[in-house]
């Protein structure tokens, strides 16, 4: 396959070395006109918004990955493989599992486990850990700790569910799991097998044990 792909009509050189990938189009859109300078949109197949700019004189990128892991997995991979992508971050929502997250807490996903069959395309006799890029995730601890904001880092649940039949939030708990999202399995799993970086950065949106939720 060559540039540009189904889903990604820029050129190549148009994104940044890094991207920052909140799972909404509008999340992208609000990151690149209130923190990038001269900010250019490079992509915008079916609504996916796709800036570069500057912050802090840093060219950086943010692009949406959409909602779940089989369109995490398309742009992931496409931006690895296709356009020199070398670290892509995460940026999005999370529900909160572990009773000492509350809403508007930062959840540094070390791992992901997950329900879903993503990794089964490797054809592994086994179940593959998912896991961040350790300069990533080690920067991340430092500046969370510089702006001393309450976080936590660990195994979080990427789910092809939202609408589950079944509670099983307690039995991941008690794994020590902190959050569910959708999307961070198969980023990481992309980032692995292509040699590539990633880190999932997720706010507590919601909690599975509290009456919270974040309503802006």
């Amino acid at each position: 396959m060559s540039i540009p792909t189904p889903h990604i009509t820029a050129k190549l050189g148009d994104f940044a070395k890094t991207v920052l990938m909140p799972g909404d189009p509008l999340r992208a859109k609000f990151i690149a006109e209130n923190y990038l300078e001269n900010a250019v949109l490079v992509n915008n197949v079916r609504g996916i918004n796709g800036y570069t700019g500057y912050y802090k004189g840093k060219r950086v990128s943010v692009m949406a990955s959409g909602m779940g892991q089989p369109s995490m997995g398309i742009y992931s991979y496409e931006l690895f493989k296709f356009y020199d992508v070398e670290n892509i971050i995460r940026v999005g929502s999370c529900g909160g599992f572990a009773n000492d997250l509350h809403v508007h807490d930062i959840v540094l996903a070390m791992g992901a486990c997950t329900n879903s069959n993503f990794a089964s395309q490797y054809g592994l006799n086994g179940t593959f850990s998912a896991i961040a890029s350790y300069p990533l995730l080690a920067s991340a601890v430092k500046k969370c700790e510089e702006l001393n904001v309450n976080f936590k880092v660990g195994n979080i649940l990427s789910s092809d569910v939202f609408y589950s039949q079944q509670d099983e939030s307690s039995k991941w708990t008690k794994l020590g799991v902190l959050a569910v999202e959708m999307e961070s399995y198969a980023l990481y799993c992309n980032a692995l097998s292509l040699g590539k970086n990633a880190l999932c950065i997720c706010t507590v949106s919601d909690s599975f044990v509290y009456p919270e939720e974040n309503t802006t």
